[in-house]
């Protein structure tokens, strides 16, 4: 026996991501262990953990929701991703360059995925100005 969640590739790639941030977390000071080092291993598990609480055959809505916990984790590791650089923690930024490009991916799936199970649950805001990041190609690290 399976479980669903188990069979989703979204799922694999969010273990896959919490494996990049733990071998980030390894790397940090010793200081940072009950502040970064902590939220950000609690936020990268929590990503796979809400996609697992997700699927276990509740309403699309709850499962909608869940995927928005799921998408909320996922962005606030990208956040302590920037701490970790402005820091200078890592000598090397390669790193950190492979879990944004990761999270990247990972945020588009969780997107789709939660917009295929209930897209009317969204509303959707009137178009608004925003200063946008512009994507060049490259990783803001």
């Amino acid at each position: 026996m399976s479980f669903k969640f188990e069979k989703l590739e979204v799922w694999q790639s969010a273990l896959d991501y919490s494996d990049l941030i733990y071998a980030i977390t390894e790397r940090l000071p010793k200081k940072e262990n009950f502040n970064l080092v902590s939220q950000m291993e609690r936020a990268a598990t929590s990503i796979s953990l809400n996609i697992a609480e997700g699927s276990t055959g509740q309403s699309d809505a709850e499962q909608a929701k869940f995927l928005g916990y799921a998408i909320r984790s996922l962005v606030e590791t990208v956040a302590c991703l920037h701490h970790v650089k402005r820091r200078n923690y890592l000598e090397d930024s390669e790193p950190l360059r492979k879990a944004y490009r990761h999270a990247e991916g990972l945020f588009a799936k969780l997107q789709a995925m939660r917009k295929s199970i209930a897209p009317n649950l969204f509303v959707k805001e009137e178009q608004a100005e925003y200063e946008v990041f512009v994507d060049d190609g490259e990783t803001p690290f």
